[in-house]
């Protein structure tokens, strides 16, 4: 036994976020670098110097690495990239890892994702906590994993199940876990007791190196086909093409070789501008939403949530809201009308139950805080109450009015409205400091994005609490202005206008929607149009049209396609004409924009996909930079948050501010 062993009872540290205890001849080494135990510098540094430790002490067998806190490790510390290296690289410490002589032993108390699941694979065994998650999510910012995911993951679980996890980028929880031979157990009760005796039944024994594996056999018929899904799903992105190249890899050649490739795609992909544009955004989604202003105010408490009106937008709110925990109440003007809601929220989640998305025992407890009447005095007892009834500023109003004689002075009141002006809904309560806009995207049990409107009166602790409503939500909250549109809708119709401007200057929709798509949206924006319906727009614009300054340019194209009866997808006809399904180009279309452009003395010419794009960007950008200066917006973060998750602006460009080299200041 070396001179001065520690006892069983002592710490030793070896770095400032790696910490050891003897249990026995088992060396536990904890990660402890708050808030996600990112491997960083000093966490390398640590787990060399822990490695090395127990290798040259007779008194230690074994090692059990663990995560402190509910976090194993939550990934590479990416403020490191555009960094020069710092030794010892991860790829480094996952190689020491593996070569130790005495059995290493995972101890998975949380989430291990990306370089976490990386050192996981390293060790020997693997043993994870029920709450326990693991995945290799890199290709959601454009990289592919670095410290031997593609090749270790394969030889372990198997190259479905690796391709999978690889290119999809989602974790797995521990049963799914334990299915495919990622992990050997799931501890019952003590995790690290369990992984300590673990660890001692491979005390002695030669460690099974999981790069030394040989791949499984494989149906390569059914590895092609998920394949083709991941890239028909990446829209265009570079990563998830190169994941499946580099998992491809490992049934194909030696470890040494398969990590070589992998780290050389890494650095690539890490020092190229997608990658950029996709953490730029992963930052942006953390940062937007949390005004300087509001650092520090108490949200209110939030248990029992109303919700005034069940239509589709109402209910998409109330499921979400049902799935964050909270107690629904949800009204509408009459008991048939709210049954039918009833009907519907209960449709949407058994439907989640259906598709596997939701447990049974889930589902029943969501169901069983919900309820739906037609008594406005049911919201009493509510925190919230948010509108989402028909955008009619008198039916909004007058809502809002009999809630100021039902809930308490302290609840919160949000209008969902789109385009109204929530400060003249505010305007017309007894307490408009306590009434805010919540703007949520359509379906909103689905859509990430909420707009928080500040109205001009609205009380910091109001702000405070829809910001929190929303996180809980899992939504990603975006501050804005009062404004037409607000935010999103702003920037959309000004994109939209300069869709029309194309269209006479020689454009068809089929022209600019390949454009769009190939620039990476899923859809282009006629076929959007077509989608969302046609008459909704018209509406509104019959309803400005006598307040619309004649002297400035307006396209009426999409009016006549409403007056001919041609209101998009669900009509069959709009701006493309739909059979089984499918979208076909329509000549009457052709022919009506010709037809239009003579009228109106438009010259037709040839416009190059490039500009098409060029243009719907320049669009974008200008009315963001107006948004910024009449303080609507708070920056460029927020306007391409909003665009990204909002209108499918695709991630890949970081959103329109970032494609065109607009920063946060």
């Amino acid at each position: 036994m070396m001179t001065g062993e520690p006892q069983a009872t002592e710490t030793l540290s070896f770095s400032r976020t790696i910490h050891g205890q003897r249990e026995g001849t088992t060396l536990v080494v904890t990660i402890d670098n708050p808030p996600v135990n990112a491997t960083g510098a000093e966490v390398r540094n640590g787990l060399v110097a822990a490695i090395s430790h127990a290798g040259s002490n007779d008194g230690v067998t074994a090692v059990v690495i663990t995560g402190a806190g509910k976090t194993f490790v939550g990934g590479a510390d990416i403020r490191e990239f555009g960094k020069p290296p710092v030794e010892p690289t991860l790829p480094a410490v996952v190689a020491a890892i593996e070569a130790s002589d005495k059995p290493v032993v995972a101890a998975v108390n949380g989430a291990a994702l990306g370089g976490g699941l990386e050192l996981v694979l390293a060790c020997h065994a693997r043993i994870a906590a029920s709450s326990a998650s693991m995945g290799l999510p890199e290709v959601n910012l454009g990289l592919v994993p670095g410290a031997g995911g593609t090749q270790r993951l394969p030889r372990l679980v198997g190259m479905e199940a690796a391709l999978d996890m690889i290119a999809g980028g989602k974790p797995v929880k521990e049963a799914r876990a334990l299915e495919t031979g990622l992990i050997d157990r799931i501890a019952t009760n003590d995790l690290i007791g369990e992984a300590v005796a673990l660890a001692g039944e491979l005390s002695g024994k030669t460690p099974r190196r999981t790069g030394a594996l040989t791949v499984a056999k494989w149906d390569e018929a059914v590895f092609d086909a998920m394949a083709t899904r991941f890239i028909k799903r990446s829209r265009g992105q570079t990563a998830p093409g190169e994941a499946i190249r580099l998992v491809r890899l490992a049934a194909k050649t030696n470890l040494e070789d398969g990590l070589a490739a992998e780290r050389e795609t890494f650095i690539h992909l890490r020092d190229g501008t997608e990658s950029a544009a996709l953490r730029h955004i992963f930052f942006a989604e953390r940062a937007v939403g949390k005004p300087a202003d509001l650092s520090g105010v108490e949200p209110y408490p939030l248990s029992v949530i109303g919700i005034a009106g069940t239509g589709l937008m109402g209910c998409g709110i109330a499921v979400a809201t049902l799935a964050a925990g909270f107690t629904v109440v949800a009204l509408d003007q009459t008991e048939e009308a709210a049954n039918a809601g009833l009907q519907r929220v209960r449709g949407m989640i058994e439907q989640s139950v259906t598709s596997g998305r939701l447990s049974r025992n889930a589902a029943d407890d969501q169901l069983s805080r919900l309820t739906a009447t037609a008594d406005a005095t049911a919201l009493a007892n509510a925190d919230l109450v948010i509108e989402a009834v028909f955008d009619d500023l008198d039916v909004k109003t007058q809502l809002f009015r009999t809630l100021d004689g039902i809930v308490r002075p302290d609840a919160v009141l949000a209008t969902n409205t789109s385009y109204l002006d929530p400060d003249r809904i505010a305007a017309a309560t007894a307490h408009p400091e306590r009434v805010a806009g919540l703007h949520f995207f359509s379906p909103a049990n689905i859509m990430r994005l909420v707009e928080v409107v500040r109205c001009a009166r609205a009380a910091p602790r109001t702000m405070a609490t829809l910001l929190a409503f929303a996180r809980k939500l899992k939504k990603i909250p975006v501050v804005t202005g009062v404004c037409e549109g607000f935010i999103g809708n702003r920037i959309f119709s000004a994109y939209r206008t300069e869709t029309e401007r194309l269209l006479e200057e020689g454009a068809l929709p089929q022209d600019i929607d390949r454009a769009a798509e190939d620039f990476g949206f899923a859809m282009g924006p006629f076929a959007v149009f077509d989608m969302a319906g046609l008459e909704i727009a018209w509406a509104r614009r019959t309803r400005q049209a006598a307040s619309r300054d004649p002297s400035l340019p307006y396209c009426e194209l999409s009016d006549r396609l409403c007056e001919a009866g041609r209101f998009g997808r669900k009509a069959g006809r709009g701006w493309y004409r739909y059979e089984d399904g499918k979208r076909l180009v329509d000549p009457d279309i052709d022919r009506m924009i010709a037809d239009y452009r003579v009228e109106k003395g438009f010259s037709a010419r040839h416009i190059p996909d490039a500009e098409i794009v060029e243009r719907l960007l320049d669009a974008m950008v200008r009315e963001g930079q107006a948004l910024i200066e009449e303080g609507i917006a708070a920056g460029p973060d927020d306007i391409d948050v909003v665009m990204v998750h909002g209108y499918g602006f695709p991630a890949r460009h970081g959103g329109p501010m970032f494609a065109a080299g607009i920063r946060n200041a």
